[in-house]
């Protein structure tokens, strides 16, 4: 099976390196985007969601990812992302507190920008929670 390299760097780790058979992203618009061997050189800002990674031997890797973005060249692909874990990583307890934050601050008059954080913070609360529980791991 042919397979590209695929690097994965979050805010405090490298994540993934190696060889892959395909990559799933949550795209931009509320969508996914695949990348293949071979796939076009482009480089694409990727949304909080969830990713999967069907590496080289076949195994799959489902995780949260954060915002960033991917590059793709030369059939090497380069995900920098705020953060990526793993369902077993998460936290699910520091998760439904950040979402219950989140949804306290939205409650509150705020500025524009503050108003755009909270929602964004409670975005990734509920995607780490929704990965989590989707695989049925529980801290």
């Amino acid at each position: 099976m042919e397979t590209f390299k695929l690097k994965i760097v979050a805010s405090s780790r490298v994540f993934f390196d190696g060889e892959c058979q395909c990559l799933v992203i949550p795209y931009i618009d509320g969508g996914e985007m695949a990348f293949l061997p071979h796939h076009e050189n482009c480089v694409v800002p990727i949304e909080t969601g969830e990713m999967r990674i069907k590496k080289e031997d076949g195994t799959e890797t489902d995780a949260f990812v954060g915002d960033g973005f991917i590059e793709f060249l030369d059939n090497e692909a380069v995900l920098v992302c705020a953060s990526a874990e793993t369902p077993e990583e998460i936290d699910e307890r520091r998760a439904a507190e950040a979402k219950l934050r989140a949804e306290e601050r939205l409650r509150q008059k705020q500025s524009q920008l503050e108003y755009s954080i909270s929602k964004a913070n409670l975005s990734r609360a509920m995607e780490r929670l929704k990965i989590k529980n989707r695989h049925g791991i529980k801290n």
